[in-house]
């Protein structure tokens, strides 16, 4: 058996994130604040995800106990130096896909871990690589999931990665939008996970 040290403060209204943590074994209590998610145009892409989730922790912050630990993240995916963030419309998620098309890719979430004693930044970057796809399995894809909220305008776990993915180097569960082994083991390394008998 383990424990948290913490009350765990998920920062996120993602599906997934609260899949992803429910698959680790933690229990957690939802806590979000619609925040400003701009960054500078002279921050580096792979800078984005990791800067973005310490803007969402520092919207929440005011709202830590003693005894919590806040959790929030952000995904990005980064092809051919340019960032891809969530489609404006269904139109902008087509033009995402037919650019990731053929292509190999890097996903990229920051994560950033905070209490009101101390906070821990990391991110992890998987690469994917696209099949081909026609531009009817695209329009298929985008018409029937509506791919609105992720991050490159797809999910993997849905319909385009079961046909399209042709190989993947890194964590699976980084480009659902949480690296939960990465994740894991730095809770672990910084005392949050314990074990008890």
């Amino acid at each position: 058996m383990f424990k948290l040290t913490h009350q765990l403060i998920l920062g996120s209204k993602s599906p997934r994130r609260q899949e992803l943590i429910k698959g680790l074994g933690f229990t957690y209590e939802i806590r979000t604040l619609d925040t400003d998610e701009n960054y500078p145009e002279t921050i580096k892409p792979q800078q984005i995800a990791s800067f973005l989730a310490e803007i969402k922790a520092k919207a929440l912050l005011g709202t830590l106990k003693h005894n919590e630990l806040l959790l929030t993240s952000d995904t990005v995916v980064i092809t051919e130096g340019k960032v891809l963030g969530k489609p404006k419309d269904q139109e902008d998620a087509k033009k995402m896909i037919i650019w990731l098309s053929g292509k190999t890719h890097q996903v990229m979430t920051g994560v950033h871990l905070t209490t009101l004693e101390s906070s821990y930044t990391f991110d992890v970057t998987t690469e994917v690589t696209f099949l081909p796809l026609e531009k009817w399995e695209i329009d298929y894809y985008v018409e029937k999931f509506d791919p609105l909220d992720k991050a490159g305008s797809y999910g993997i776990q849905e319909w385009i990665g079961y046909i399209g993915i042709e190989k993947m180097n890194g964590s699976y569960y980084n480009v659902m939008g949480l690296p939960t082994a990465e994740l894991w083991q730095v809770m672990k390394t910084l005392g949050y996970i314990k074990y008890v008998n």
